[in-house]
């Protein structure tokens, strides 16, 4: 098993590195390196972290287990091969000197990177990381230490979500535009648009969550089955995510989490969509 931690106190920083032997020749490959593609599709992998080892070792390993890694240092790095490369996910480390990992998930939720997939690497204790991380629009966290199998595991289920419709959701040749409130949803760009016609983007994990809220209208869903039906069989029992993401699209949305319109609290049960839909179908 490899496991990879990185503490800092203080002034001092301190690594703890635990690998087999069959991976301890692989740390030398460079940090910019990209496993060539096979035939069919390969999930590409992009590594932001500061910590050159980390950077090596998460690449190789993930290299090893059938997909592409390129692994870059800092903010900068990670623009310049966005310009030009596109990625299935990215993993970003909240504690880099610059622009750290929050300020990076923000900016890449704004821009035209706004569906791709995000998870992060926080520190153990640092829970307003993980929390500032989700509602910025990360689909997961790993706290360090971690073990990269877990880190494997995380990648692919990620993967999978953002590529599941909901379970009750069938879409149509032409899409459709759900109407809501001020509100309008475009179910083939993913992104709501308000009434001025203004685009609002959404995570991938925002735009599922709302969908679950339209497709059950007025009908209290408990935190287990927000689970269930936004993450499927990869669902962890992380009451808390949920709440955040519910906070996070009730910011999209303009809606008061004290006097909400859309998404209510129904006190020791969950949450409802009060609002009724109208659906209409997109031209082509």
């Amino acid at each position: 098993m490899l496991i990879v931690s990185r503490s800092n106190i203080g002034c001092h920083e301190s690594r703890t590195i635990l690998l087999p032997e069959t991976l301890a020749g692989r740390c030398g490959l460079p940090a910019l390196e990209v496993a060539e593609s096979a035939m069919e599709h390969v999930d590409h992998i992009l590594i932001v972290d500061d910590d050159r080892e980390i950077r090596e070792l998460v690449s190789s390993y993930l290299k090893k287990n059938g997909l592409r890694a390129t692994a870059v240092a800092d903010g900068r790095q990670m623009r310049s091969f966005l310009e030009a490369n596109a990625v299935d996910l990215i993993i970003l480390d909240v504690m880099m000197p610059g622009d750290d990992g929050l300020v990076l998930c923000r900016e890449l939720r704004a821009g035209k990177h706004k569906a791709t997939p995000i998870l992060m690497l926080t520190a153990r204790s640092d829970e307003m990381d993980r929390i500032l991380g989700l509602e910025m629009g990360a689909d997961d966290y790993l706290p360090k230490p971690f073990a990269a199998r877990e880190l494997l595991a995380r990648i692919k289920a990620v993967l999978r979500r953002t590529r599941m419709l909901p379970p009750n959701f069938q879409v149509s040749e032409a899409g459709q535009m759900l109407s809501f409130g001020e509100w309008r949803l475009d179910t083939v760009a993913r992104h709501l648009l308000d009434k001025e016609g203004t685009t609002i983007a959404l995570s991938g994990a925002e735009y599922r969550l709302l969908r679950v809220f339209i497709d059950h209208p007025q009908r209290v869903l408990n935190r287990d089955q927000l689970l269930n039906l936004t993450q499927g069989r990869d669902a962890e029992l992380f009451d808390r995510s949920i709440d955040l993401l519910v906070s996070r699209l009730r910011q999209r949305l303009g809606d008061d989490a004290r006097e909400p319109i859309y998404i209510k609290t129904v006190r020791s049960e969950g949450y409802v969509f009060s609002v009724p839909i109208e659906i209409s179908e997109l031209r082509q």
